[in-house]
């Protein structure tokens, strides 16, 4: 596909690819927001622990499979940079999910050991992979070390966040605004008045097998959409001359994010803002591992090794969002300037800045 793409130098195709690509990730992460919130009841893990595994996991399939094409069709640069270019655009995705929750700040309302944790955990798995790209070249059997450190990592910082989570020894100070992360009796829509509540009635009725079996066939379904991403994005590039860090950060990053953000957004709609915040903060520690899938699949050397000023620049970028969205979450502002958070604001004006950057 992407030879004949490329040959043809067919632009307009890879937009066209991207379109949909777009469309099947927003209907896809509609649905998933419904049934992920009745699944975080009826498993117990809760919104935020379910939010940042699963819903993480499947809102970054797409993700996932397209730093693996990128790396193994040789473009290491779109690889890392899809990888930490989601991370930016979906923490962005919080100051929009913001405006559609008017009672309260959203980081105030979601507030949460867990969400804190899973932030720090984030937060130190950008930098274990700034630490590999200046530490030395050296790689076991094609892979990198510090890609089985990152993994032995996020599964520690799992176990951790879960044990805590049982027995926090920090709690967030309730107030009138928060909204506190309950399981709905009826395993339906959570507790109450919310825009998807009826929406959440009908997926309860259903048993929870099935509820699972269509949760994850709706992530293999926004999944398949990611090839295509991953094969039209370097069609674009070959046709347009963009570098590999703006195609892979912007472009790529930006349909990376989409799920993240329909599902922040519909979770809000549906009163479960514990969730939202979780959805996208899992979803972007799953991205920072994709740069151990684009390590696997990448032959030749280290990943980490691979990405140039841009990529490591995007990188410092990420980081940067993530401190501000935890100082959002512990400040807690009730209101803030404008309709957001002042950290939703920050958010904004920091990517925008990177995009700058990376265009000129």
């Amino acid at each position: 596909m992407l030879e004949s793409l490329g040959a043809a130098g067919s632009l307009g195709w890879g937009v066209a690819v991207f379109l949909l690509a777009a469309a099947v990730t927003v209907l896809g992460s509609v649905r998933m927001a419904a049934l992920g919130d009745v699944l975080a009841d009826r498993t117990g893990w809760g919104e935020a622990v379910f939010g940042a595994v699963f819903f993480g996991l499947a809102t970054s399939l797409s993700g996932i499979v397209m730093t693996a094409v990128s790396a193994a069709s040789d473009e290491p640069g779109l690889a890392y940079g899809n990888a930490v270019g989601g991370i930016a655009a979906q923490t962005l995705a919080l100051a929009a999910a913001d405006f559609f929750y008017r009672r309260a700040n959203l980081e105030h309302a979601a507030a949460s050991a867990a969400n804190l944790l899973f932030g720090c955990l984030l937060i130190g798995l950008l930098a274990l992979a700034l630490l590999a790209a200046f530490g030395p070249d050296v790689t076991l059997l094609g892979v990198h070390p510090a890609s089985a450190a990152m993994v032995a990592f996020y599964l520690g910082g799992l176990r951790l966040i879960r044990d805590k989570s049982e027995l926090p020894m920090w709690r967030a100070v309730e107030t009138a605004e928060t909204v506190v992360d309950t399981p709905d009796e009826a395993s339906g829509g959570p507790d109450g008045d919310r825009g998807g509540a009826a929406a959440g009635d009908r997926v309860a009725q259903h048993r929870t097998g099935a509820l699972w079996a269509r949760f994850a066939a709706i992530g293999l379904f926004v999944a398949a959409g990611g090839w295509a991403v991953a094969e039209a994005a370097a069609a674009i590039m070959a046709a347009t001359g963009l570098s590999a860090g703006f195609v892979g950060a912007v472009l790529m990053g930006l349909v990376n994010a989409l799920p993240e953000t329909v599902t922040a957004i519909a979770a809000v709609r549906r009163g479960a803002m514990t969730l939202a915040v979780a959805a996208v903060i899992g979803g972007n520690s799953l991205d920072v591992l994709n740069l151990v899938v684009g390590d696997v699949f990448y032959r030749a050397g280290s990943l980490f090794h691979a990405p140039g000023p841009d990529e490591l620049f995007l990188t410092a970028g990420a980081l940067l969002m993530t401190t501000i969205l935890l100082g959002g979450l512990l400040i807690r502002q009730t209101r803030g300037w404008g309709r957001i958070g002042f950290e939703g604001v920050l958010l904004i004006a920091v990517y925008l800045g990177i995009v700058s950057v990376l265009a000129f």
